[in-house]
């Protein structure tokens, strides 16, 4: 967890409402989990919209890997940046790598890139 007073708060998306949620997380404690049921050609997400607006800084979002927080590089290097600068870091978990706020730097950009581009 990034602060003593955060929240580890999950974000699952999965593209069709058969798939299992469950095992993008498992092992992961987290404090409330946020699920999107929809096709990851969609921006707009209900579920990460939610996220979005329930986080405050401190927090950190889990999520299983970068290809499911994000539909293309472009959106991934949108979307960590605006949570960074809500103070929120943003833990991808088979990838192995946080993104913490305040961190910004281009190693790290260039390591989110190369990283986003592999998974997608």
């Amino acid at each position: 967890m990034s602060e003593a007073s955060g929240r580890v708060v999950g974000y699952v998306h999965v593209s069709s409402v058969d798939r299992s949620v469950e095992r993008q997380l498992v092992g992961v404690h987290t404090d409330r989990v946020f699920v999107d049921h929809v096709s990851g050609a969609r921006v707009d997400r209900p579920a990460l919209r939610d996220l979005i607006a329930y986080l405050r800084e401190g927090d950190e979002v889990v999520v299983h890997s970068l290809d499911r927080s994000a539909r293309n590089l472009d959106d991934l290097r949108a979307l960590v940046p605006q949570l960074n600068d809500k103070g929120v870091t943003v833990r991808f978990v088979t990838d192995n790598m946080a993104v913490r706020p305040g961190h910004s730097d281009p190693l790290s950009t260039l390591r989110l890139s190369v990283a986003g581009v592999l998974a997608h």
